[in-house]
């Protein structure tokens, strides 16, 4: 028996939450608060024997204790999340010259960057110089690496100043992935569903 026979199991008892997170990457914690709840070892076998005779109420039990964990998870995230808006917003409202300015020049700076070496490369081109093409095309692995982490940053820059503006001009941050799916989690960003008769 294994974790996945156990998830079964678990669904079909009625607690699909907890099933669900024992056959994904939170297994392993999903287990021991199974384990716990039905008094057994944390092993495939152990729990899914305990299944067998164990009641409802405990079942039930382990799915609300589950879903305490995740909800006090999203909680402890959606905390960190208004943390770094709030040095976000603190950070536009600034008046200091390099808080404010410091990625646009670093932005600048990669630009620099980048039309130097293009210069180079065109210029050796231009003139013969196989010495230093070969150079470049040597430090091709190097160069892509670097310039790969220096982008990435300056993608990180522009998402966040996009935010940063519309934070300005709305007055209300707008919802990154992470605070996307911390509401989903605790259910807070789901709108009630209405069902007319006919």
């Amino acid at each position: 028996m294994d974790w996945a026979n156990v998830a079964k199991q678990v669904i079909g008892l009625g607690a699909p939450i907890l099933g669900t997170a024992l056959g994904g990457p939170l297994g392993g914690a999903a287990a021991r608060v199974l384990a716990e709840a039905l008094g057994a070892d944390a092993t495939p076998e152990a729990v899914g024997k305990a299944l067998e005779t164990s009641s409802a109420d405990r079942i039930a039990q382990a799915e609300n204790t589950w879903a305490e964990a995740i909800r006090a998870e999203a909680e402890a995230v959606r905390g960190s999340v208004a943390e770094t808006q709030a040095t976000i917003r603190a950070e536009i409202g600034s008046e200091s010259f390099l808080l404010r300015l410091w990625r646009p020049f670093y932005a600048l700076e990669l630009m620099a960057e980048c039309g130097s070496l293009w210069a180079v490369l065109i210029y050796g081109f231009w003139i013969g110089d196989m010495k230093t093409i070969n150079a470049l095309i040597g430090a091709t692995g190097l160069l892509v690496s670097y310039w790969g982490f220096r982008f990435g940053v300056l993608g990180v820059y522009v998402s966040g100043r996009t935010r940063e503006k519309v934070c300005v001009a709305t007055g209300q941050d707008t919802p990154g992935v992470l605070d996307t799916l911390v509401k989903a989690l605790t259910g807070k960003g789901a709108k009630p569903v209405t069902v007319t008769k006919k």
